[in-house]
């Protein structure tokens, strides 16, 4: 009798093992299908945007449609060509959602004077986008810049890398993360790691070919898509964003 309730208990445990799996599984897996879900996390929880970044506390909690300060207007949802500077610089603004890279190509290209500037100011999106335009933004010879208190979150960053020469002033706020790959961001991210490892390539490849140290990236590929690295003035630097200012 005590051998078969032995047995009984052991079935009982394993069982019980077996739905905590199950649900831990469920919870992965809507973590991944829904990019503002977390798990609970140990330890104390990131700060926010709007706090201090130091040496060594440079990770914040991160969302696109809160990146801005809430005493600034909100950015659009997706990216804005506006004319500034006589027509010398555009002003590209807002979100970067999926198509907007040949929307504003064609925008530009409709100008009737070609500018020398980028001025930037966006929360990132797409990273295919990104790309795209930054690629077209150096084939055309133009600069890229920021202004102060302005940001460029997530895959913002590549198209500030486009730019043949960089301008980023110390209050301005420049930062990476983890990135989504793939036709479908709906996609579980291990059924995704395929095009994942492809997209990652390809981002390191582009800021290679940019001037870009790639080594920026071990800051993006350990910071989760619900939180952003802040990179210092001397990391813009070291990384060749910008070159180190004059003694």
């Amino acid at each position: 009798m005590s051998i078969v309730r032995k047995h009984v208990s052991v079935g009982r445990v394993l069982a019980g093992v077996l739905v905590f799996q199950l649900v831990l599984g469920c919870l992965l897996i809507i973590g991944d299908l829904q990019q503002g879900f977390s798990l609970p996390r140990m330890g104390p929880s990131s700060p926010s945007l709007s706090d201090p970044v130091r040496p060594g506390d440079q990770t914040r909690r991160f969302s696109p449609d809160r990146a801005v300060p809430s005493n600034r207007e909100p950015l659009p949802e997706r990216l804005t060509l506006t004319v500034v500077a006589g027509g010398d610089a555009v002003l590209l603004e807002g979100a970067i959602a999926e198509g907007d890279a040949p929307r504003i190509l064609k925008q530009i290209e409709e100008l009737s004077a070609p500018p020398t500037r980028a001025i930037l100011n966006s929360p990132g999106g797409s990273v295919h986008d990104a790309l795209e335009l930054g690629r077209a933004l150096r084939g055309a010879g133009l600069n890229t810049e920021m202004r102060e208190d302005d940001i460029c979150y997530s895959a913002c960053p590549y198209l500030l890398a486009s730019g043949v020469q960089r301008t980023i002033p110390e209050g301005a706020f420049v930062g990476v993360h983890q990135h989504y790959f793939g036709e479908s961001t709906l996609l579980p991210a291990f059924v995704a790691v395929e095009d994942i490892q492809r997209g990652q390539g390809e981002v390191m490849r582009y800021l290679d070919q940019m001037g870009i140290d790639p080594l920026v990236m071990q800051h993006a590929l350990a910071t989760p898509p619900d939180e952003i690295y802040v990179l210092l003035p001397e990391e813009l630097v070291r990384y060749d964003f910008i070159e180190e200012a004059a003694q």
